[in-house]
């Protein structure tokens, strides 16, 4: 009996020493257990490892049944406890209807003040699913906004990686993610700043094959790409699906914004834009340069855009065209009407 206890001893002692879990300790002691049973069950009366060890089995079943019950205790104790605990906890506070929490209330009451916003106008934010073409300079803004808004569901797409020559206008990227893909990047950053918005990036070009089983996703599709061709994939099908589609489009010191939706009478962008310009009429803005808020102040354009869209609000820039030329503080808004004749939507109601 002093042979087996002091051998449980060492073991525990060895084990706490070599920073053995605990679990792995109680395991070993749980196989010294059944091996000294073995023994006295296996081993004739009067053995001299029987004699070591007690002398008999029954002494070892009483102590195992002992350990048993006492563990039991132990469990049913511990169980007890945290149902009290549990029982002086109070009761999380039920979710209103429409899904916000007290916590989300809390976050977006200056929206909910809003005669033209309210609860009605927060809770379709909450609802909506908005897809962001490109997260650089005009999707930064936009993502970063619209998951401050409360905007339930963020898509982006874009291929591109964060360069350090991106940090002077796309402000969802920072310098120690230069090299990540800037969808990971900017739903970071999304996820840093609203825990309650739910991020989709799609780290991949936009091209005419994925285009529209992506955008059926989506309530509404942004456009914040630089890229002509990404942009009439998009807009055509935004059209096929009866979809709305904010664009922006900056260079220098100007941009220029519209909300482009034919379902709904307004025309689309190939409506005012049926073919793209001259080879270096229109440069990028790696190639002309640009002014670094210029993208954050169209990109904002376009998150007002979207929040105004979802929760119904005053009106939209739809058959119009608002031109912002920041060099010289002017801002001109152009009448657009829809083509009869256009490829893209003619055949659209």
């Amino acid at each position: 009996m002093i042979l087996v206890l002091g051998l449980a001893g060492t073991i525990w002692g060895i084990g706490a020493l070599t920073g053995m879990p605990r679990q792995a300790r109680w395991l070993m002691l749980a196989l010294l257990y059944i091996a000294v049973l073995a023994l006295h069950l296996a081993l004739p009366d009067g053995h001299g490892l029987r004699q070591a060890t007690g002398g008999s089995a029954a002494l070892w079943l009483l102590l195992g049944g002992a350990g048993v019950l006492v563990l039991i205790y132990r469990r049913g104790l511990m169980a007890l406890r945290a149902r009290a605990r549990r029982a002086d906890e109070p009761a999380p506070a039920p979710a209103p209807a429409g899904g916000l929490s007290d916590t989300e209330l809390d976050r977006y009451a200056r929206h909910i003040f809003l005669r033209e916003i309210g609860g009605t106008g927060q809770r379709r934010l909450r609802r909506a699913r908005v897809l962001v073409v490109g997260a650089g300079g005009l999707g930064s803004p936009v993502l970063l906004y619209l998951a401050a808004a409360g905007v339930g569901t963020l898509g982006v797409i874009d291929d591109d990686i964060v360069d350090v020559t991106n940090l002077q206008r796309q402000i969802a990227h920072a310098d120690d993610r230069v090299g990540m893909p800037k969808v990971f990047s900017a739903a970071a950053a999304v996820r840093a700043l609203n825990p309650h918005v739910t991020i989709r990036p799609y780290h991949r070009r936009l091209t005419a094959e994925i285009a529209g089983d992506l955008f059926a996703d989506y309530d509404l599709v942004i456009d914040g790409t630089d890229s002509l061709a990404a942009r009439r994939i998009a807009n055509a099908a935004c059209v096929a699906r009866g979809l709305p589609f904010l664009s922006a489009a900056i260079t220098q010191w100007e941009g220029q914004i519209s909300l482009w939706h034919p379902a709904s009478g307004g025309s689309c962008y190939a409506c005012v834009f049926p073919e793209d310009p001259a080879p270096g009429l229109v440069p990028t803005c790696a190639e002309a340069g640009v002014a670094g808020p210029l993208p954050g102040v169209l990109g904002s354009m376009l998150a007002v855009e979207a929040v105004k869209w979802i929760a119904g609000a005053g009106e939209p820039l739809r058959s119009r065209l608002m031109i912002y030329d920041a060099l010289y503080g002017e801002t001109r808004v152009i009448a657009l009407k829809r083509r009869p004749d256009c490829p893209v939507c003619s055949g659209t109601a």
